[in-house]
């Protein structure tokens, strides 16, 4: 049984800062404080050492509209840099995603690209500015449609891990950007809306997730937006066995109060060790779509045809196969289509050879396949029908009938030629009573 990833709060300490009237106001504001030499306070030093991220699948969009300073753009590229580095980046822990959009929209780099975070500050260090419109929607709709696909680095629904969105904007968008926003929700897509400055604060909570007061995001100038670092790493913190990487489990961890439980992605099964998974054997009668042939592959499975079939666009029904198309049968004359396979035959006056594929030709003259009445003559596959001496063919080229003499015949030779007709009369009766035997 597959089970959602759990996501507790963090430690008590975070969640009486989130619960504080000072730091829950809607939209939150953030003003300019000291920062501390040498980066990051001590304190968050501290909780990085007992707090880990949950695994995210997470995609930056940013406003690189006119209205954005090109120094402004470099403040957006530093907090996204701050934001990885308060990341548990990798393959199966957090993926990042960067979009960059104006009147059109940049997809950076996917979520299939980069697991380490040099390589992903690296790349955002050459991000350049769009300089143009503001078309927020359009940017989440590529969001959608571009970035979050199982092609793009997206991780399978079975695996339950989030799908989020920052967008961070200083000003309004110049399209329709709530009903692509409401589209994002119902995918299951969380939207957080940094506003910047001028943003327009309708429309931040327009697009964002509710509730509101935990995704609407709101400071004066891009001067400070890195001070965002410390309130995302707050939601995203999941102080957890599982989240801390201490748990044994090979697949899923599911956390359960202050311990953990394994299990396993769709198309394994947990082991009697409670900690290892084995691939289900998903052809097993009941457990596929196939509708001739499963092949188990490593917890999926694929779907084939007996031979003489195709496997239909569907990739699970099979039509058969025209087998006496050009070039896929050896028939040497005649070929047969039987439901998937086929059968040999001979064109009329050939019989089928002892190998059911070539063909020889037939005596048509051989007894009891013509219908001479006195004798075949044999023309290549066919045959006409022939007289003996002193008869004559009748009309309907069969049978025959005795030749008219000339009145100067002599009687002798009359006789002559009544014994002979006679005899080949004979002949011609005992050859048929032989045949017949």
């Amino acid at each position: 049984m597959r089970r959602s990833l759990g996501v507790p709060g963090c430690c008590l300490a975070l969640l009486l800062l989130l619960v504080l009237p000072a730091a829950r106001s809607s939209p939150h504001r953030l003003r300019r404080q000291p920062r501390p030499a040498g980066g990051f306070s001590g304190s968050r030093g501290a909780a990085d050492a007992a707090c880990k991220n949950r695994p995210l699948d997470l995609v930056f969009i940013i406003d690189s509209s006119r209205s954005v300073r090109p120094e402004e753009f470099e403040k957006v590229k530093i907090f996204l840099s701050e934001m990885i580095d308060t990341l548990d980046v990798g393959e199966r822990t957090t993926r990042v995603a960067v979009m960059n959009y104006a009147s059109t929209v940049k997809v950076e780099f996917p979520l299939r690209t980069y697991f380490d975070k040099a390589s992903m500050k690296e790349a955002i260090s050459h991000i350049e500015p769009l300089s143009a419109g503001t078309m927020t929607g359009l940017a989440i709709q590529t969001a959608m449609d571009e970035v979050f696909t199982e092609e793009m680095g997206t991780r399978p629904a079975a695996f339950n891990i989030p799908k989020v969105v920052i967008v961070v904007t200083d000003g309004r968008p110049q399209d329709q950007v709530q009903d692509v926003a409401a589209s994002a929700r119902t995918a299951g897509i969380e939207i957080y809306a940094v506003g910047v400055d001028r943003a327009d604060m309708q429309s931040l909570r327009i697009m964002a997730s509710e509730p509101l007061d935990e995704h609407v995001f709101y400071v004066e100038t891009y001067g400070v937006i890195e001070k965002l670092t410390s309130k995302f790493r707050e939601t995203f913190c999941a102080a957890n066995v599982c989240a801390l990487g201490t748990h044994d489990c090979e697949q899923i961890c599911v956390s359960s109060g202050g311990s953990y439980l394994c299990d396993c992605y769709e198309g394994y099964t947990l082991n009697p060790d409670k900690r290892t998974c084995s691939a289900v054997d998903m052809c097993a009668p009941g457990r596929h779509e196939c509708d001739q042939i499963c092949v188990s592959n490593n917890g999926s499975y694929v779907c084939e045809c007996y031979k003489g079939y195709t496997l239909n666009p569907d990739k699970k029904t099979c039509s058969a196969t025209d087998m006496c198309a050009p070039g896929k049968h050896d028939c040497a004359q005649v070929c047969l289509s039987n439901d998937g396979s086929y059968s040999c035959d001979c064109f009329e006056g050939y019989t089928l050879n002892p190998d059911k594929k070539t063909c020889s030709a037939v005596d048509m003259c051989a007894p009891g396949r013509h219908d001479c009445e006195q004798v075949c003559v044999r023309d290549d596959l066919f045959y006409t029908c022939d007289c003996y001496q002193g008869y004559t063919l009748n009309p309907d080229k069969k049978t025959c009938s005795r030749a008219i003499t000339s009145s100067l015949v002599t009687t002798e030779e009359s006789c002559k030629c009544e014994a002979i007709a006679a005899l080949q009369d004979s002949v011609t009766s005992r050859l048929e009573a032989l045949s017949t035997k």
